[in-house]
């Protein structure tokens, strides 16, 4: 039996748009700030943390059923965020995102590089490849959901 090699190794981008510019909306897609807006997103740090967008900061989540082991690879404050998460014998993600300043908002690109790690992570990788786009729309939604929350408990 023949294994289609691209099933098992996925570029996937895609775009959405947060109306604060970078130097805010940064936050959003740090391991903290996350929480304020993804449901479910619970990160957990092995060793106490100052700054969780430190290159090297190590954590842990347990979303959908699966732990995953994250790493922050680099980052450049109110620009860009890059982390490795690995989910043992399912996929291996390097997952960038990337803050451009567009008026007073922030254009955000978000690209997974996927490998799957087994049979069942090819799968896996295929369903997801298939609804990244309404993953990112998803985040799109929670994002908006929250600032407005935000900003009505501030008036």
């Amino acid at each position: 039996m023949s294994v289609n090699m691209e099933s098992w190794h996925q570029r996937l981008t895609g775009r959405l748009s947060v109306p604060l510019p970078p130097s805010q909306a940064f936050r959003l897609f740090t391991p903290l700030g996350e929480r304020d807006w993804a449901p479910g997103w619970e990160p957990r740090f092995p060793a106490p943390t100052v700054d969780d967008t430190d290159p090297g900061t190590a954590f842990i989540t347990d979303a959908h059923g699966q732990v995953r082991t994250w790493i922050v690879v680099d980052r450049e404050s109110a620009r860009r965020i890059r982390y490795a998460n690995v989910a043992s014998g399912d996929r291996a993600s390097l997952i960038t995102v990337e803050l451009a300043p567009v008026a007073t908002a922030s254009e955000v690109t978000v690209t997974y590089d996927v490998t799957a790690l087994s049979d069942a992570g090819a799968r896996e990788l295929a369903h997801f490849a298939h609804g990244y786009a309404r993953y990112l729309d998803s985040w799109q939604e929670q994002i908006l959901a929250y600032l407005r929350g935000q900003a009505s408990t501030s008036l």
